[in-house]
């Protein structure tokens, strides 16, 4: 189960730090301007920390909601008035979540405004650029979840809106994002899938990759 005993001998201890996940988060060298606060003003790592903030607040908020258009309006109403601290949850969900779009666009400007995207780093601006796609697919697929008009009618036009991609892609998606043609429970039910499931997943190992190569490509 564990890969080394107590550091009770000079293996053990080397062990305990080659095997230690904190210790290689960052890279073994980097330029000194690289971790100045002027020059990331930790967009990344402010990035990252709405993240986890919105896994943990969005996983108290499964347990009072229920993905049903039956159901899920009165949810979120009990959450605002009746669960103890409900609103206070839900607002530091949606905060965070809006929070969080902004600061992975400001980060994305900071790296291309700082030439942080040149060699050997472009690989890894390809993943951020892929991570920014999820934030706002995550942004967008929490919009539907309360089930109110807003909620309605925001994913209405835009699911209208990619209908409107040619060759017939845009029907397609369309059609696979609500599971029919119109907004109604099997639309709730996939982007309540994709938004506490599938999208956070796939954001989180893409963050693996991300972390991974800024300690490979030796800086910010």
């Amino acid at each position: 189960m564990f890969r080394h005993g107590l550091p009770i001998s000079n293996r053990a201890r080397a062990e305990s730090v080659f095997y230690n996940f904190a210790l290689h988060v960052h890279p073994v060298k980097v330029r000194k301007r690289s971790i100045k606060f002027t020059y990331t003003f930790g967009l990344g790592g402010l990035s990252a920390g709405l993240f986890f903030i919105l896994t943990i607040t969005g996983a108290l908020l499964m347990l009072y909601y229920r993905p049903s258009v039956t159901e899920a309006y009165g949810d979120m109403k009990d959450l605002q008035f009746v669960v103890s601290s409900g609103q206070f949850l839900r607002n530091m969900h949606r905060w965070s979540a809006h929070a969080m779009v902004a600061v992975v666009f400001l980060h994305m400007l900071r790296v291309f405004y700082t030439g942080s995207y040149k060699p050997p780093k472009e690989f890894n601006w390809v993943m951020g650029v892929l991570l920014l796609v999820l934030t706002i697919l995550l942004s967008y697929t929490g919009y539907l979840l309360p089930w109110d008009q807003l909620a309605f009618w925001g994913v209405s036009v835009g699911t209208n809106m990619a209908r409107a991609v040619p060759f017939g892609l845009g029907d397609k998606v369309s059609y696979l994002l609500l599971g029919g043609n119109i907004v109604g429970e099997n639309a709730l039910v996939r982007f309540y899938v994709l938004h506490c499931f599938i999208l956070p997943i796939v954001t989180l190992g893409l963050m693996g990759v991300h972390f991974w190569r800024v300690r490979k490509d030796g800086g910010v």
